[in-house]
C-alpha cells in the first residue's frame, strides 16, 4: 500500500491491529511531506496543474490519497475533478447515502467487521469503515467509550497482544519461568506489589505457582539454583585446573617414571632390527617395564652408551626406572639372544638356538630339515637337489631374540626374513646374469666363498675376482676348478687347513671343488654385507691364485702359476714344513 491510501495490497492499519501506533509513542505518526494536522483535519495548499493531465489519472491519484488525523486514524480521501482541486473541497454524496452510512457505523467497532445491530456483515472490502468516513460520516470515538481500547503505550513498555503471545499453559512449570532464579528475584523485591508492569507480559505471571507470599518457596528455589550454579562453576574451575596442570606436566614437566630397579616379576622383551629409542621405549612400556616412552628416551640419551642397545631379547623386570632399564639392557646378562656371525655355518647356529632356548641337542636342526619350506625362503632358493642344508646362506648375520619359551621355528623365521630383505635390497636377481651366473642362489654361494676364504675386508673384492676368473671357460690354469679348502671342510663339517691329497681325491661329493668344476650346489655359510658387496663388485686385475702365507690372517694374491709357487714356498716356510 502507498502513503496516500489503500492500494491492491494489504489493508491499512486499524487501532486493533497489534502494530498500530508504532510510528511514535502516544499513537502519533509522522508523515512525510508538507502536510500537517490540526484538530483531526488536514489542510493542503492548492497544487498547480501539471500539463494536460486527464481526468482518469488525476482521479486515480486523488482516490488513493488518504489523510490521517492526530491519532493516527485514516481520514476519508478527497475526490477531485479535472486537474488539481483543493483538498478541502470534498465530494458530498446524496443525503440518502450519507444517512445510510451514518446508521451503519454509529454503534462503534466490534472487531469482527459487522455491527451488532446489523443482520448482515459489513462490506468485506472495507473492514475499517473507510467508505463511511469518505461520505462525511462522523468518525467513531475509539477511546471515549466503556469499550474503548487502552491508550497506546510507549514501545518499550508495550505488552504483546493476545494474538502474539505464546500459548502458555495455565499452570507454568515452577522450575522454569516462575523460578526466582529466572524471574530475576523473589517476593521481597516488590513487597507492596506495586509493579508498574503487573498485568502485562511476564510480570503478570508472578504468584501463579500456588504459593502465596510468606511461604518461602521462592527463596528455597533461589537457594537451590544458586547452589547448582556454584557447583557447576566449581566443577568447571576444578576441571580447568586439572587440564591446565596436565598440559603443564606434558609440555614442561618431567616425563612420568617409576622409581627403583623394579619388582621381582620378570618379563622378556623383544627388540626388532632397526628399532630406535622411541620404538624400544614403546616396547618396554607395553611390557610394563617403564612408565613412559619419553622417560626411556631421556634416560637413553643421558647414558653415554645408551645408543649401543641393539636388537634382541632382554630379560627385564617390571616397573623399573628408565635409567635402570637402560643400564640393564646394556648388561650382557640381561640379553637373551642368538648371534649369527658373518660366515657362520647353519650347524653352529642350530646349536646356539638349542642352548638359548634350553632345548635338547639337535632339536632346531630337525625342525629346520622338516619345516624349511614354511620358514619364508625366497622362490629361487633350494633349487638344487644336492644342497646339503636348504637354509644354508639364509640365516642372515645379526642378533635375534631367543628367550626361553620361544619356539625354534620362530627364531629361524626371523633370520630367513632378514636374509630375504637383504637380498632384495641388493637386487641379486637382476645382477646375477651380469656376473656370468645363472641365478641369485649362485651369487649367494659366491659371497659365501668370499666370506670363508677371505680374511680381511680388503681381501674380499680380490677373492671375488679369483672366483669369477676360475669359473670362466677360458681358464686354462685351473680348468674351471675352484680348488677351495673351504668347500671341502664344509662337506666334512670341519675347519682344517691341512687336507691330504689322498683324502681330497677319494671324496667325490659335489662340494669337493678339487674334483668338481664350478660352484658347489649351494652356499657354504651365511655371508655378511661386506662379502655380498664384494661379490657384486669384484676387482678387475687378473687375480687367479691366493695363499694364506702366515697360515691364518694374511692372504696374498698372484696372477700366474709361477707367482703362486713363490707364495706357496712362503707359506711352507712360515708353517715349518
Amino acid at each position: 500500500m502507498t502513503e496516500y491510501g489503500r492500494g491492491p495490497g494489504s489493508e491499512p492499519w486499524h487501532p486493533e491491529d497489534p502494530l498500530y501506533g508504532d510510528g511514535g509513542w502516544r499513537g502519533q505518526q509522522g508523515h512525510a511531506g508538507p502536510q500537517s494536522s490540526y484538530g483531526g483535519r488536514q489542510h493542503h495548499p492548492q497544487q498547480p496543474h501539471y500539463g494536460e493531465w486527464g481526468q482518469e489519472q488525476q482521479a486515480g491519484y486523488d482516490g488513493q490519497h488518504q489523510q490521517y488525523d492526530g491519532q493516527g486514524n485514516q481520514q476519508p480521501p478527497h475526490y477531485g475533478h479535472q486537474g488539481h482541486q483543493p483538498y478541502d473541497q470534498q465530494y458530498t454524496p446524496h443525503a440518502q447515502d450519507q444517512q445510510q452510512y451514518q446508521q451503519q457505523y454509529q454503534g462503534g467497532w466490534d472487531g469482527t467487521g459487522a455491527h451488532p445491530q446489523m443482520p448482515y456483515a459489513a462490506d468485506p472490502g472495507d473492514p475499517y469503515a473507510q467508505q463511511a468516513m469518505a461520505y462525511g460520516a462522523e468518525q467513531p470515538d475509539l477511546y471515549g467509550t466503556p469499550d474503548a481500547y487502552p491508550p497506546p503505550e510507549p514501545p518499550n513498555r508495550r505488552a504483546p497482544e493476545p494474538e502474539q503471545r505464546p500459548d502458555w499453559d495455565p499452570e507454568p512449570d515452577p522450575g522454569q519461568e516462575d523460578h526466582a532464579f529466572f524471574t530475576g528475584g523473589d517476593d521481597e523485591d516488590d513487597p507492596d506489589g506495586d509493579d508498574p508492569n503487573e498485568g502485562r507480559g511476564r510480570g503478570a505471571r508472578k504468584g501463579r505457582g500456588g504459593k502465596g507470599k510468606g511461604t518461602g518457596g521462592k527463596k528455597r528455589r533461589n537457594g537451590c539454583a544458586c547452589l547448582v550454579v556454584a557447583l557447576v562453576l566449581g566443577g568447571g574451575v576444578a576441571g580447568a585446573g586439572y587440564y591446565g596442570y596436565q598440559f603443564y606436566q606434558n609440555r614442561f614437566g618431567p616425563a612420568p617414571d617409576y622409581a627403583g630397579s623394579g619388582t621381582g616379576e620378570t618379563v622378556t622383551v623383544e627388540i626388532p632390527q632397526g628399532a630406535g629409542g622411541y620404538d624400544i621405549g614403546r616396547a618396554l612400556k607395553q611390557a610394563g617395564v617403564v612408565k613412559s616412552v619419553d622417560a626411556f628416551v631421556a634416560a637413553q640419551s643421558d647414558n653415554p652408551k645408551g645408543k649401543q642397545i641393539q636388537a634382541g631379547a632382554y630379560l627385564l623386570r617390571k616397573q623399573m626406572s628408565a635409567a635402570s632399564a637402560v643400564a640393564l639392557m646394556l648388561d650382557p646378562s640381561s640379553q637373551s639372544n642368538v648371534l649369527v656371525k658373518p660366515g657362520e655355518r647353519n650347524a653352529q647356529v642350530y646349536e646356539a638356538i638349542d642352548k638359548q632356548l634350553d632345548l635338547a641337542d639337535g632339536t632346531t636342526k630337525k625342525i629346520a630339515t622338516k619345516q624349511y619350506k614354511s620358514l619364508g625362503l625366497p622362490g629361487w632358493a633350494n633349487n638344487n637337489s644336492q644342497i646339503m642344508d636348504p637354509l644354508e646362506g639364509f640365516l642372515y648375520p645379526g642378533t635375534y631374540p631367543a628367550a626361553k619359551g620361544m619356539k625354534p621355528e620362530t627364531v629361524l623365521r626371523n633370520m630367513v626374513k632378514q636374509a630375504d630383505q637383504a637380498y632384495n635390497r641388493y637386487d641379486l636377481a637382476a645382477k646375477a646374469g651380469g656376473l656370468g651366473l645363472s641365478d641369485p642362489l649362485e651369487l649367494v654361494t659366491v659371497a659365501s666363498l668370499v666370506q670363508a676364504e677371505g680374511k680381511t675386508h680388503d681381501d674380499f673384492r680380490m677373492m671375488a675376482e679369483v672366483v669369477y676368473n676360475r669359473l670362466k671357460p677360458t681358464n686354462t690354469q685351473t680348468n674351471q676348478l675352484l680348488q677351495f679348502d673351504s668347500t671341502f671342510n664344509y662337506l666334512k663339517g670341519e675347519s682344517n687347513i691341512h687336507i691330504s691329497e689322498k683324502e681330497i681325491n677319494s671324496n667325490q661329493s659335489p662340494y669337493n671343488t678339487y674334483t668338481h668344476k664350478g660352484l658347489p650346489p649351494g652356499p657354504i655359510g651365511n655371508p655378511g654385507d661386506d662379502a655380498l658387496k664384494a661379490a657384486l663388485n669384484p676387482t678387475d686385475e687378473g687375480w687367479i691364485y691366493f695363499v694364506a702365507t702366515d697360515g691364518m690372517n694374511k692372504t696374498e694374491f698372484a696372477k700366474t702359476y709361477a707367482e703362486f709357487l713363490k707364495l706357496k714356498d712362503k707359506f711352507d716356510a712360515s708353517s715349518g714344513n
